[in-house]
């Protein structure tokens, strides 16, 4: 199996403008490639893991990352998927930010002398001059073309002001700029950002012709990636000051298990071979699946110290091993009704919330697990069997509580 046709099977690529070319470039090691990133915090997050892990697999392979940190762009916002315009920033907050994107990345690629680069657009795009830039590519964008990108359709009712109009001249610019200085012949990202990057493709072409224009090349990635930036308690953060190993651990293995195995297959370097037995798992398997995505993952973040850790700590907590000191509740048969006990009720009595309401409010904000299994809905009823060997109840990031029957 190619590199390419790997990244399919692995449900990375969704669309692309010249198949052949693209999977010549990239299996072969020719792609010089960039993928963008915003600044708008001082941490990646976990829905920057496919770009990262598809950096790294590209590297890998031979082809040379470009990591481009939107300094300039930052300045601007970038509207797609947005339904407000973004707060503005500082250029000292936008570079305390990109400080610390590079060192994250480089758990996952290799900068340095004919490797990975990290360039920042605010060198180019903050020294434009604003009539020579309408000059020199405002003839090559269609305002009628623009207005129909998805980007921006979806902020027409709303508002859409001109400064975030010009987002997609500016990230068009910067593939333009790529390509005459270092390049750069292939550019990836996800399906919100299509327009933009159709975008620089066409001025190419228009700038520098049709021979300049099969030389580029425009890969789109799945979108699943996308999803996976925020949970119901906020962002999940790659930097352990802002989200712990062990919680970076936790988010993984509590994945819906409709989730696990796509997962596995998109952000994991476990052969396919092996993922695809795992397709056959179910039940209890899937429990076990979880835990080989949160252990691989964190050890790509973190490293293996701080994923055995974290896959230690869980097990003590979660399976038992250190969970005699843990505060205890001791359910009788009073309180289940018909064999069964409302989680709910389950969180009063343990006085982990002072009503069903308050009750209420940790389930639907994500707040509450148990055994490891975060819970959805509300109005889960639980079965008296289940406390027989301990019930361990997860309040927030590190409120555990015990429940066992008497």
């Amino acid at each position: 199996m190619t590199l390419y046709e790997e990244l399919k099977a692995r449900g990375l690529i969704a669309q692309v403008t010249n198949e052949p070319e693209i999977s010549e470039m990239i299996n072969n090691g020719k792609a010089t490639f960039y993928i963008g990133f915003d600044p708008t915090a001082d941490s990646l997050h976990v829905g920057h893991f496919m770009a990262l892990c598809l950096m790294k697999r590209l590297q890998m392979a031979g082809n040379r990352p470009i990591a481009l940190i939107g300094g300039g762009t930052g300045m601007v916002g970038d509207p797609s998927g947005r339904t407000d315009m973004r707060s503005m920033m500082t250029v000292e907050t936008i570079q305390h930010n990109c400080d610390c994107f590079k060192k994250q990345m480089e758990r996952f690629i290799e900068f340095g002398e004919g490797k990975a680069m990290m360039l920042n657009n605010a060198d180019w795009l903050m020294k434009l001059n604003y009539i020579e830039l309408l000059r020199e590519v405002g003839a090559c964008f269609s305002v009628n073309n623009m207005l129909r990108a998805e980007c921006y359709k979806q902020r027409m009712e709303k508002g859409l002001s001109f400064l975030e109009f010009n987002y997609m001249i500016m990230q068009s610019y910067d593939f333009y700029y790529l390509f005459q200085h270092y390049g750069c012949n292939m550019q990836f990202g996800g399906n919100d950002q299509w327009s933009n990057m159709l975008g620089g493709t066409e001025l190419i072409r228009r700038k520098l012709g049709k021979d300049a224009h099969a030389m580029t090349i425009t890969l789109l990635l799945n979108s699943e990636g996308k999803k996976m930036g925020k949970t119901a308690a906020g962002a999940v953060w790659l930097d352990p000051d802002k989200t712990s190993p062990y919680d970076f651990f936790q988010y993984w293995r509590n994945v819906d298990d409709a989730d696990v195995l796509k997962c596995i297959r998109m952000l994991t370097f476990l052969p396919l071979e092996q993922i695809e037995e795992m397709d056959k798992w179910e039940g209890a398997q899937l429990n076990k699946a979880k835990e080989i995505l949160a252990y691989e993952l964190t050890e790509l973040v973190h490293g293996k110290e701080e994923a055995d850790k974290a896959m230690s700590a869980a097990k003590d907590i979660f399976l038992g091993g250190d969970s005699a000191d843990m505060p205890a509740t001791v359910l009788s048969d009073a309180d289940f009704t018909d064999g069964q006990i409302g989680v709910l009720t389950l969180l009063v009595k343990c006085g982990l919330a002072a009503s069903n309401g308050e009750a209420r409010k940790l389930v639907q904000g994500g707040g509450v697990s148990l055994d490891g299994e975060k819970v959805a809905d509300f109005k889960l009823m639980l079965d008296k069997e289940r406390f027989t060997d301990g019930c361990v109840i997860k309040k927030g990031k590190k409120t555990f509580h015990k429940a066992t029957l008497e």
